[in-house]
């Protein structure tokens, strides 16, 4: 995968997976920037309700306008591998900051408070979120 292009986008490293999804890291060739992008896994393939579960999620995300959303800037397929492509986010992931010491109370109340609104955003549109990732900022 690492070295392959879809589309304009140049895959560069694998960031993460999960069970619906594994990311990577890209650069966009025709503007210059990195981006993440999220493929269904091989495993998958062929699998129709996957797919369309799939497109339903990069539909979702992309109906959606909020400062601690991921922003979807495309969707495609590179032969029978459909992918979303989303802005880059730099952080660390909430499980790895806890790894490495307990939050304080106030730096707690801020997540709390962030994912709260994030989840708020989607479920005002009618979007119920099934599973969370949650990035913390490195300032």
């Amino acid at each position: 995968m690492i070295g392959e292009t879809f589309s304009h986008y140049r895959i560069k490293e694998k960031l993460g997976g999960g069970g619906m999804g594994v990311v990577y890291l890209a650069e966009d060739t025709r503007l210059d920037r990195d981006v993440a992008i999220k493929v269904l896994p091989p495993d998958y393939f062929g699998d129709r309700i996957a797919e369309k579960r799939f497109q339903r999620e990069a539909k979702a995300a992309a109906a959606l306008s909020h400062p601690h959303i991921c922003v979807v800037h495309d969707v495609g397929d590179h032969g029978d591998q459909p992918y979303i492509v989303m802005e880059r986010l730099e952080g660390e992931t909430l499980k790895n900051r806890l790894e490495k010491s307990p939050l304080e109370i106030s730096e707690g109340l801020r997540l709390a408070i962030q994912i709260t609104m994030a989840l708020l955003a989607a479920h005002t549109r009618g979007i119920i979120i099934r599973d969370v990732k949650l990035w913390e900022e490195q300032n």
